[in-house]
């Protein structure tokens, strides 16, 4: 049942894409009084817009209607598909955890590991920054 409503919302997704396309923006008004035709449309200069209109409109209550019930099924009976099938992943298995938590030290290698962090400072005092001795030049430059 879940997959006949499934396909059901695919084709009026599509059906709605389709008619929302075929529409004329806000904007085609402004060019028929430049020359551009409304003559030379499929349903006649104004009756494309009430049944497009009015078509989209259906489709549109029908999908969210439809969306509104999938989801209070798939709300009430949960997954509609078995837990047990999960395809590929059926085969699976969970690697066992390390019997200790120590840390494992790493393998010999050419990058070099980084010098053990100190201990802060017991009365959380910060130390001064250092400064640089810069000298001012006694004459400005002369030119």
């Amino acid at each position: 049942m879940f997959i006949l409503f499934s396909v059901f919302y695919i084709l009026i997704a599509a059906a709605m894409i389709v008619l929302i396309l075929m529409q004329r923006g806000a904007g085609a008004e402004a060019g028929s009084g430049f020359g551009g035709g409304a003559s030379a449309t499929v349903f006649g200069a104004r009756g494309s817009s009430s049944f497009m209109t009015r078509a989209t409109a259906v489709l549109a209550t029908l999908f969210f209607l439809l969306s509104l019930g999938m989801g209070m099924y798939l709300g009430r009976t949960g997954n509609p598909q078995p837990a047990a099938d999960l395809g590929v992943m059926s085969g699976v298995t969970t690697p066992a955890a390390p019997a200790n938590n120590a840390p494992v030290a790493p393998a010999a290698s050419d990058v070099p590991s980084a010098p053990a962090a100190t201990a802060p400072a017991a009365n959380n005092d910060v130390p001064a920054p250092k400064q640089e001795a810069t000298q001012a030049p006694a004459e400005p430059a002369k030119k």
